[in-house]
């Protein structure tokens, strides 16, 4: 059995520092775009239309498909929402 202590579980899942960094970043997004929904009362087809994607689309950022996802897309929704991402660099630990 492996012992070992991560600091996230994409630093457990993820093969490379590189790929779970970017996980972290996507999941973030998602996440912050799954509340933006919720909070506005948006129906699926409502936040598509508002992000400049399809239904099925936000049906998979609902669902947390978080591999269908990449960087850019995200960032792009989010900013379609009316939502500012702001980045934060920091030395590791």
């Amino acid at each position: 059995m492996n012992n070992e202590r991560y600091a996230s579980v994409w630093d457990a899942l993820e093969d490379t520092p590189e790929a779970a960094e970017n996980m972290k970043l996507r999941s973030a997004l998602m996440m912050a775009l799954k509340k933006h929904i919720e909070a506005a009362g948006l129906s699926q087809a409502q936040a598509a239309k508002l992000f400049g994607v399809t239904q099925p689309r936000v049906s998979d950022l609902m669902r947390g498909k978080i591999n269908l996802f990449g960087l850019d897309a995200l960032v792009n929704m989010v900013t379609a929402a009316g939502m500012h991402v702001e980045l934060r660099i920091k030395d590791a630990a």
